[in-house]
């Protein structure tokens, strides 16, 4: 007896040794026969029957349970019928093994694009690989639609969106939902996109400050990133405001006004650098309004401007006001010393401060008097 070793282990062996023992079956002999036996002539022949129909029962059962890989043996004696039940379960198995590949190739390695085929598929099982197929098409859509969409917001671009037909026919149950999240969320970026660009444009590029994102029915991350957006646009906006109030201020002499509102990072630095600006000018403004009223109007010569901690323009300034303040000083007490002397009868005294336009005028003016009173007073 040869066994074929690629067929299922037991299985077919026994179906060989049923075909080698149905060739001549042995009759069956019984002590007590029934009477229907004894009635029935032909019941030697029923029992052959049976037994060469045990196998193809055995067979049955088996495609019956799911097992595709028993074989009839075709030279047993059920001719065509061994054949045929044969071809059934080959291709019964082919079909088990395709959708295997399928679900290996689809639900664990993601290609969504492989389809369920079967060699010369007829009938109902060409229809049931069509039918399996349209089941993978309507499964696959939408999530190869889902990954179109998420791939452009993933690169910026939100004009993309979810067909809720497909062929002509609409999505119904968890497809048309999964549909419709997924266009929200493509609404709701719009939106929030549409307002931050606006009022970061509107603040940042316009200059019109006091700008707030509007966008409705956002929650959770949403609702925190238009509130923090917002909170930015109006923290910008005073601290802007606050600044050019204090500056113009400023501009139009008032320096009784500094940067009160919060601040942190650079706008915290703007701020103290502007308050201290703003201390340098009034201390600068009061000194230089204390010499010039002591020296011009008060008499009070010999003052100095003391402006504590300043540097650059405003340390040259201070520097300038001192050194008018100090040739100022020297000039009228030299011209005050020549004056008094005269008034005294001394003669022999003149101006020799350096001075310039106006006051070197006087200077020249005074030394010809004198002069000149010096001449007459020899005569």
């Amino acid at each position: 007896m040869t066994v074929n070793k690629n067929r299922k282990p037991g299985r077919s062996v026994f179906f060989q040794e049923q075909a080698d023992n149905t060739e001549k079956p042995e009759p069956i002999v019984r002590e007590d026969r029934s009477p229907d036996l004894e009635k029935n002539p032909n019941s030697e022949t029923d029992n052959r029957n049976q037994v060469s129909l045990a196998p193809l029962l055995e067979a049955l059962k088996a495609a019956r349970d799911g097992d595709f890989s028993v074989r009839l043996p075709e030279n047993n004696g059920l001719g065509e019928v061994a054949i045929v039940f044969n071809q059934m379960v080959s291709t019964n198995q082919n079909f088990a093994i395709e959708i295997e590949r399928i679900n290996q190739a689809i639900g664990e390695e993601g290609e969504l694009t492989q389809r369920a085929t079967l060699k010369n598929a007829q009938g109902d099982w060409n229809t049931s690989i069509n039918l399996l197929n349209g089941l993978i098409d309507n499964l696959a859509q939408p999530t190869t639609e889902v990954a179109r969409v998420l791939e452009a917001i993933a690169i910026g671009d939100l004009s993309e969106k979810i067909a809720l037909k497909v062929n002509g026919k609409p999505l119904k149950g968890e497809f048309l939902r999964l549909g419709t999240i997924v266009n929200s969320v493509v609404d709701l970026l719009t939106t929030f996109t549409d307002e931050v660009t606006r009022v970061a444009k509107e603040v940042g590029t316009e200059g019109k400050l006091g700008g707030q994102a509007q966008v409705k029915g956002v929650s959770g991350v949403w609702k925190d990133l238009t509130d923090n957006v917002n909170s930015m646009a109006s923290n910008l906006t005073n601290q802007v405001r606050n600044i050019v109030k204090v500056c113009t201020a400023i501009s139009v002499g008032e320096l009784n006004h500094k940067i009160n509102v919060e601040a942190e990072g650079e706008l915290l630095r703007l701020k103290e650098t502007i308050n201290k600006m703003v201390d340098i000018l009034n201390s600068f403004a009061s000194e230089v309004i204390r010499v010039a009223k002591e020296t011009g109007t008060e008499g009070q010569l010999g003052s100095q401007a003391i402006v504590k901690g300043v540097a650059g323009t405003w340390k040259e300034l201070t520097d300038n006001v001192n050194s008018m303040a100090s040739n100022l000083t020297d000039q009228v007490r030299n011209i005050a010393e020549v004056a008094t002397a005269v008034a005294e009868g001394d003669l022999s005294k003149k101006i020799t401060v350096e001075a310039q336009g106006e006051i070197l005028e006087l200077k020249n003016t005074l030394n010809q008097m004198v002069e000149q009173l010096n001449d007459f007073s020899s005569d």
